[in-house]
């Protein structure tokens, strides 16, 4: 049996009768942040960043297969009520555009040299583990919040730590490894990969009700 809030995200999944007009603001400020970035030819940049949401997409898509495989509960799951929509069972479009402009913050923080270490950690691999770790850590207040539903013991406030693995530190290392790439054709091969395994499982699973 779904848990409640489960059940809660299900109802209300794609309901557009919850839309509200700050989504459009939203959409528009990551529309500025990416038009931006490409009129200053930073191609590095939006490339690594559509890797870290593809990423992200990937991530929710299979959250919302354990959902359906357990019959109980997802990983995450996103509150109802606090949201202008909710679109897979554990992403909501605020989130959404947050996961569409974290890659570009991360990435403006990353130094040019890509070879200079931070405390003898190689300075790509440090802040990819620093800002999951930050990340683990607004889960926490989300999840304290009642925003972020977490239901099973090895994922939840007094164990949040395969967050840090499973929720964020492969999206960062996807981010990093295609803004540093050489080939920009090598680039568009990984995010066809991403981009192709997302929209084929959304096509099997979408119809069949699992998302």
């Amino acid at each position: 049996m779904f848990t409640p809030p489960s059940q809660a995200a299900l109802d209300a999944l794609r309901d557009l009768s919850n839309f509200q007009w700050y989504f459009i603001t939203l959409l528009l400020i990551v529309l500025y942040i990416y038009v931006n970035e490409y009129q200053k030819k930073n191609f590095n940049i939006i490339l690594g960043a559509l890797a870290f949401y593809g990423m992200d997409i990937f991530n929710e898509i299979w959250n919302s297969i354990v959902l359906f495989t357990t019959g109980h509960s997802a990983l995450w799951t996103s509150s109802v009520g606090n949201t202008a929509l909710i679109i897979f069972v554990g992403l909501n479009v605020e989130i959404t555009m947050m996961f569409a402009i974290l890659g570009i913050v991360f990435l403006k923080m990353l130094p040019e040299d890509k070879h200079k270490k931070i405390f003898g950690i190689p300075n790509r691999w440090f802040y990819a583990i620093f800002c999951s770790v930050l990340a683990m850590i607004i889960e926490i207040f989300l999840n304290i919040a009642g925003l972020l539903i977490w239901e099973y013991p090895f994922w939840n406030i007094t164990f949040p730590w395969l967050i840090i693995p499973i929720g964020y530190l492969h999206f960062f290392v996807v981010c990093f490894w295609v803004h540093d790439m050489q080939s920009r054709k090598k680039q568009f091969i990984v995010l066809g990969v991403i981009y192709g395994i997302d929209i084929i499982l959304m096509a099997i699973l979408i119809p069949i009700g699992w998302l």
